[in-house]
C-alpha cells in the first residue's frame, strides 16, 4: 500500500487536478493506496517523508532532496496521466 503527495507551488488547482491524474493512475495500475494528499510545495517538503513516493513539477524536484527514502518523481507535463504512469513504473516503486 502506497502513501502518494503531489504537490505544485500553491498547492491549490494544479495540484488537485495532479492529485485527480493519480487517482486514476494507481486505478489503473490496480495499486493500493493507503493516502494520497496534495498540498503546496513548502508543506510538501516538510511532510514529505511521511509519504512514499513524490509528484511534483520537474523543475521543484531538487527542493526534496532531503526527503530520504522518498521516490520523488518530476513530471514535465502534470497532467500527463501516460507520463505519471511511466515515470511511476520506472522509479522502482514496488507497485503491488
Amino acid at each position: 500500500m502506497l502513501n502518494i503527495l503531489v504537490c505544485c507551488a500553491n498547492g491549490a488547482g494544479t495540484s488537485l487536478m495532479m492529485k485527480m491524474t493519480t487517482e486514476k493512475v494507481v486505478k489503473s495500475l490496480g495499486i493500493k493506496v493507503g493516502k494520497l494528499h496534495h498540498c503546496s510545495l513548502s508543506e510538501g517538503k516538510s511532510s514529505a517523508t511521511q509519504f512514499d513516493v513524490v509528484f511534483c513539477p520537474l523543475n521543484f524536484i531538487s527542493m526534496f532532496k532531503e526527503a530520504k527514502g522518498v521516490h520523488v518523481i518530476g513530471l514535465k507535463n502534470v497532467m500527463s496521466q501516460a507520463e505519471m504512469e511511466e515515470k511511476l513504473k520506472a522509479s522502482g516503486v514496488p507497485l503491488d
